[in-house]
């Protein structure tokens, strides 16, 4: 383009065109955002609580404590409201301190009853505000950029923040964070890290101060907001003529922000990251060699994150087959010679050499592509493990970079700008119908495992949760519904093998395993799951006492079912070593040892009932009984008249079998 066009070009872009004239009404633009991100999620706000839900929320002794939990929340690790225990800070490496969003979330719970439909409308609109800030910062940003780049129009200044905010806004990756309560915590680091730098680019002593309290927040939220301290200097230094020394000085409220954070973080968490876990649910790198986890070669690792990478690129283009679940083995142990895992590697060097390539040029499109990769390093597995192979919300904050790079090269490379929105508007149409198809799958646990289980068939933490609900489900079913009952424990039974068979140490799944043959009443079965998952863990508590209660139903089962007394005791007597003082073990067992002749055992074990429970009736009764059997006529009426004391009816209750 010679000197004499590009001068015309600039008087002609002193003005917005008329056909987009209403582009340069910024606010009604900035409304219309917001109402397109809240109605686009308006069928998730009859939503239950789902997934990881319970660890911030309904099972958090904090949370659910309301307001006056609130100091308890910024006092530990995010795990320990609902562990309840210490030593869970470093279940995956690195620890989580993320207080803010629990913090919000008690708030809701205690002013509106534990309403899950209240914090799904409150999700929503957090992030019609986010998709709001980033059209504003973009619409910064772009200015600032016009003020000396005569190759930057004015139409290019409203119409790329315009599209990249509508792109983002409708992206159906983000389904994960908006549609279930618990990735506020994603949009919350999102929308600080964004307002922080705006408010940079705004300029002015107060906002630069607000600036590092944004982000501040934004760090209490989530810590990958951290990446933006390479963002915020990368921005400035793109979008502004500003020199290096004084972008040091403009990001000065974010770095002291940063430490305050970390100190405070340190202090609770420690400075000593641990060392990786060795479960395989908490360290996906790990893989069963005789009998024994060992890590990934190198290679193995770094073919694996690749892959990874790959999987993520593919996704921002076509967001299908979505799911909330990527643990060993839906991503398998990769190696260099697949060659998809070479495809993301090729994607992602040209990547980096185009991004390193254009910034010196300040070039907007390399600008996209670095905060995309800086963005998404933190949580890639490359830094330190995340815990996960991959997840779909960890695309939430470096989404923005494709946007971005989408509405950026549509605008510059297709010169006619009604083709380009035409384009824009199409394949925001798609990914518009995908998001609100996705929104019913985080209904409920239910809905969410059985919808994502075609698509991560090879999971074992999903295969687990599938026996659990399923479990669940089954309980609430009437006892009527036999048929339908028994199909579903046996399709529970089937996850949970697969389960087994793709993680062969995995506690949870023993676990589950035990309960569901608990309540198929294959007890031998049951107490062996139970066992394997102790010799797993031994000090695994919940196992040890469904273990116990398991040697109880099938005493009762031996007993009351089968007949065979013998082995009815046998079990019996397991379950009381363990809990000497359950009254409904005693007296099974006090019973089993009354059919098998043994009355004074049943005498000792009636009258420990008794003292156990000093006004229960029925105690009272059964051990008369028992004296009456023993030819003991004075100590059985007086027992008998006991239990008559406490309840008149006691005998009638008794013939009646209640």
């Amino acid at each position: 383009m010679s000197t004499k066009n590009k001068k015309n070009n600039t008087k002609k872009t002193k003005t917005l065109p008329a056909a987009w004239a209403w582009l340069g009404r910024t606010r009604l633009v900035a409304g219309g955002l917001f109402l397109l991100s809240v109605v686009l999620y308006a069928n998730t706000f009859s939503h239950d609580f789902a997934q990881d839900d319970a660890i911030v929320i309904t099972e958090n002794m904090f949370t659910t404590e309301g307001v006056a939990g609130i100091p308890g929340l910024f006092q530990y690790d995010t795990f320990y409201g609902f562990f309840k225990v210490e030593g869970k800070a470093k279940l995956v490496a690195g620890g989580r301190y993320r207080p803010l969003t629990p913090a919000m979330f008690a708030v809701e719970y205690g002013l509106f009853n534990a309403n899950p439909a209240v914090m799904h409308v409150f999700n929503a609109l957090w992030y019609g505000l986010t998709v709001v800030m980033l059209y504003l910062l973009l619409l910064a940003m772009f200015q600032a950029r016009k003020s000396w780049d005569r190759e930057i129009n004015l139409l290019a200044v409203y119409w790329i923040p315009l599209l990249a905010a509508f792109l983002f806004a409708v992206h159906p990756l983000h389904t994960e964070a908006v549609a279930n309560i618990k990735g506020r915590d994603e949009i919350i680091t999102l929308l600080g890290s964004l307002t922080s730098l705006w408010l940079l680019f705004k300029g002015g002593t107060l906002r630069t101060a607000l600036a590092g309290v944004c982000f501040f927040l934004a760090l209490l939220a989530k810590e990958n907001a951290i990446t933006f301290l390479g963002v915020a200097p990368l921005a400035l230094f793109v979008f502004t003529p500003t020199k290096m020394g004084d972008i040091v000085k403009r990001i000065s409220p974010l770095l002291a922000a940063t430490l305050v954070f970390l100190m405070i973080r340190g202090s609770i968490l420690g400075w000593d990251a641990g060392p990786p876990s060795q479960e395989l649910m908490n360290n996906p790198f790990l893989k069963l060699e005789q009998g024994r986890w060992v890590d990934f070669s190198g290679s193995e690792k770094a073919a694996t994150i690749t892959y990874t990478l790959g999987k993520y690129a593919q996704l921002l283009v076509a967001p299908v087959q979505l799911t909330h679940d990527y643990y060993p083995r839906q991503i398998d142990i990769m190696r260099f010679n697949d060659w998809r895992v070479l495809l993301s590697l090729f994607l992602y060097l040209g990547l980096l050499v185009y991004g390193l390539w254009g910034l010196l040029r300040k070039n907007i499109g390399s600008f996209a592509v670095l905060y995309y990769l800086g963005t998404l390093s933190l949580v890639s597995n490359i830094v330190f493990p995340v815990g996960t192979n991959m997840s779909e919300r960890f695309l939430f904050m470096p989404s923005v970079g494709f946007t971005l790079l989408v509405a950026w090269g549509l605008f510059t490379y297709l010169k006619n700008h009604r083709l380009a929105t035409g384009i824009a508007l199409a394949f925001g149409g798609i990914l518009m119908v995908l998001t609100f198809l996705r929104n019913p799958a985080w209904k409920d646990n239910y809905t969410l495992f059985t919808t994502d289980i075609y698509t991560s068939p090879n999971s074992a933490k999903l295969r687990n949760a599938m026996a659990g609900e399923l479990s669940v489900q089954w309980a609430a079913l009437p006892p009527e519904q036999q048929q339908v009952r028994q199909s579903m424990l046996q399709e529970a039974l089937g996850h949970i093998e697969e389960a087994i068979r793709i993680h062969p140490t995995y506690k949870q799944a023993y676990f589950i395993k035990g309960n569901v043959l608990n309540y198929l009443k294959q007890y031998e079965a049951s107490i062996q799951a139970y066992q394997q998952a102790r010799q797993i863990d031994p000090g695994y508590e919940q196992a040890f006492d469904n273990l116990m209660i398991t040697y109880r139903d099938a005493g009762r089962y031996y007993g009351e079912q089968k007949g065979d007394i013998r082995t009815a005791i046998q079990y019996l007597e397991q379950a009381y070593q363990a809990m000497p003082e359950d009254y409904e073990t005693i007296r099974l067992l006090g019973v089993a040892n009354g059919i098998a002749g043994n009355t004074p055992r049943t005498i000792e074990l009636f009258t420990k009932n008794t003292q156990l429970q000093p006004n229960n009736a029925r105690a009272w009764y059964d051990l008369g009984t028992a004296y009456r059997n023993n030819q003991q006529a004075e100590a059985a009426e007086q027992a008998l008249q006991k239990a008559r004391q406490l309840d008149p009816d006691i005998e009638t209750k008794v013939r009646s079998g209640n």
